[in-house]
């Protein structure tokens, strides 16, 4: 891979945050990280990632109206978000969904192995 695959994570849990950007580097790909939606819309400006995986549960500015944000500005609809959070109801998930997310995972029921499976197979569909 000549130029790498770029990740951003926007998860406040410095913990969660850890352990999916640990994963991911082993994996090849450049991760960059931000705790709250304001700092991620800045990080997504700057860094231009290939895949977002936006928690919702977020201070400042919440993962729902982050995305709502991105999927507005210009060129918004072409970032692949994956909403990777712990509410699991499907109410949350048809929001996420019709608000143009590209896949929807809850964190406890995958493991980052499972998640990073994910994330290849989006840019699979993608590239």
């Amino acid at each position: 891979m000549s130029t790498k695959i770029k990740i951003a994570i926007i998860e406040d849990d410095a913990s969660i945050v850890q352990m999916y950007q640990t994963k991911f580097e082993a994996e090849g790909y450049e991760v960059k990280t931000a705790g709250d939606g304001v700092a991620g819309l800045q990080l997504l400006q700057d860094f231009a990632p290939d895949v977002v995986l936006l928690d919702l549960m977020m201070p400042n500015m919440n993962g729902l109206d982050m995305l709502s944000k991105l999927r507005n500005a210009p060129g918004g609809r072409e970032v692949r978000v994956i909403v990777l959070t712990n509410m699991g109801d499907t109410e949350t998930a048809t929001k996420v969904y019709k608000m143009a997310a590209d896949d929807y995972i809850v964190k406890a029921e995958m493991t980052p192995s499972e998640v990073l499976g994910r994330v290849k197979d989006l840019l699979a569909k993608t590239r």
